[in-house]
C-alpha cells in the first residue's frame, strides 16, 4: 500500500512522514473481507438487519487530495458492534473500494486484547482502525487510499449511558481544525437504534474513571452486568437492534469561519464545535423520529431466524465466541486464505469449541474471568 503522497502535492512535515507507517502497520484488507464473508454477513443478515439510508449517491471528495471525514454518534454503553456493522455493510455495498472510510478508534480499544472481540488479537487494527491520537489523525489526512471515519464524541460518547441516549456529547475540536486546515468536508451519518444494543445500561462518570485504569473505557450498570459475571461472553454481547445508518448533510467547516486554522483560539474552536454539534443533533433527532421508533422489529427478527435456521446457533450471541475464535485459528494461526467456515453441518459449534478449548472459559461463571483476564491483559499498554 502506498505510503507517500504525490510529488505534485505539498509534502507533509517530517513527523508526519515518519508516522506514515500507520497506513499499513496492521491493516489486512483480506482479513476484513474474509471476516465479513464468514461471520459478519450472517450476523448482519439475521441479528442486526442493518440498513443504509441516503447512501445511494455516495459522497465524493470535495478536495481530491484529502480524505473526507465521516463522523457519527456513538451508541452509549455498548461494545462497538455498530461500527463493525456499518463498515462491513459499506464494504460490501460500495462500488469503489477507496470510498470505504478507515476508522480512527479510541486507543483504549487496542491497548489490551480484552477490548478486542473475544480476544482476537489486534482485531481492530487488522480491520483498518488507527488509534485516534492527534499525530495519527494529522497523518491520516495525507492518506490517499481511503476516506476517514471517526466518532468525534470519543470515549465519553460510548460511556454516556441510556440516560443520555441520542444526546451528542462535546465533539473533538481536532475534527474542525483539520477540516479547516485541509479544506475537506465533514460528512455526518447517524447510527439509529444502536442505543438498544445494550439498553437500560446507565452511566456514572466517577465509575468510568475507575474502570479506565484497567483498560475498560466504561462500565454499563444495567441488566447485562450480572450476566457478564455469570457468563463472560456477555461482555461482548449485543441485543438484536435493527441498526440503521442515516446519511446527513455535508458540513464545510472552512466556511464557518473567515480565519485560517492556526489563527483560531481554543475558545473559537469550542464555539465552532458546538455549532456543528447542534447541527448534527437536529438531524439526528429527525432520524430517530423516522427510523428509531421500533428498535428491534421482533417479527422481522423471527422471520430472519426461520429463513436462516440451517445456520443455527451461529447467529445467536452465545455462539459468537466459538465463531470468532475459529476464524482467528484458521486465518491467523494456520495462515489459511479463502476460508469457508462450515456453519451448517450438525455439531459444527461443538467441533469449534473442541478445536479451541479456551472458548469454554467464556461459559464458566465468575472463574472463567481468570483465564480471560490473563490472556486479555497479557502485553497490554494501558499505562503507556
Amino acid at each position: 500500500m502506498p505510503t507517500a503522497t504525490s510529488s505534485a502535492l505539498p509534502q507533509p512535515p517530517p513527523a508526519i512522514r515518519d508516522n506514515q507507517h500507520i497506513y499499513s502497520d496492521y491493516f489486512d484488507e483480506e482479513f476484513a473481507r474474509e471476516l465479513d464473508e464468514n461471520i459478519l454477513q450472517l450476523l448482519d443478515r439475521v441479528w442486526f438487519r442493518s440498513r443504509l439510508v441516503g447512501f445511494e449517491d455516495f459522497p465524493q471528495r470535495n478536495n481530491p487530495d484529502r480524505p473526507l471525514i465521516f463522523a457519527s454518534n456513538h451508541s452509549g454503553m455498548a461494545f462497538p458492534w455498530d461500527a463493525m456493522v456499518a463498515l462491513a455493510h459499506l464494504m460490501r455495498s460500495l462500488p469503489k473500494p477507496d470510498d470505504l472510510p478507515r476508522p480512527l478508534s479510541a486507543p483504549l480499544l487496542s491497548k489490551s486484547t480484552l477490548m478486542n472481540p473475544f480476544l482476537v488479537r489486534n482485531f481492530w487494527k487488522k480491520c483498518g482502525c488507527v488509534d485516534a491520537t492527534t499525530l495519527n489523525f494529522e497523518t491520516m489526512m495525507y492518506y490517499q487510499e481511503h476516506n476517514l471515519m471517526l466518532y468525534p464524541e470519543g470515549v465519553p460518547g460510548i460511556g454516556k449511558g441510556f440516560n443520555r441516549k441520542y444526546q451528542l456529547q462535546r465533539l473533538a475540536t481536532s475534527m474542525l481544525r483539520l477540516g479547516i486546515q485541509h479544506r475537506t468536508d465533514i460528512v455526518p451519518f447517524y447510527t439509529i437504534n444502536g442505543e438498544y444494543l445494550n439498553p437500560y445500561a446507565y452511566s456514572w462518570d466517577w465509575i468510568n474513571r475507575l474502570t479506565k485504569k484497567i483498560g475498560i473505557p466504561f462500565l454499563p450498570l444495567g441488566p447485562i452486568l450480572l450476566l457478564v459475571l455469570l457468563q463472560p461472553w456477555c461482555f461482548y454481547m449485543a441485543f438484536p437492534a435493527n441498526l440503521t445508518f442515516v446519511l446527513g448533510k455535508r458540513i464545510k467547516p472552512y466556511e464557518l469561519t473567515s480565519k485560517a486554522h492556526d489563527e483560531l483560539s481554543r475558545d473559537e474552536y469550542l464555539d465552532l464545535s458546538e455549532q456543528v454539534r447542534q447541527l448534527m443533533q437536529t438531524e439526528m433527532n429527525a432520524a430517530v423520529q423516522q427510523h428509531g421508533q421500533q428498535p428491534y422489529r421482533w417479527p422481522e427478527l423471527w422471520q430472519r431466524m426461520k429463513e436462516n435456521r440451517r445456520y443455527f446457533p451461529f447467529f445467536l450471541p452465545f455462539a459468537w465466541p466459538a465463531l470468532f475464535t475459529e476464524f482467528e485459528r484458521q486465518f491467523v494461526k494456520e495462515g489459511r486464505r479463502g476460508i469457508k467456515l462450515n456453519l451448517t453441518s450438525p455439531g459444527a459449534w461443538l467441533r469449534m469449541i473442541w478445536r479451541n478449548p479456551f472458548t469454554i472459559s467464556f461459559f464458566i461463571p465468575i472463574l472463567g474471568w481468570l483465564p480471560i483476564a490473563i490472556r486479555g491483559y497479557r502485553g497490554n499498554t494501558i499505562r503507556k
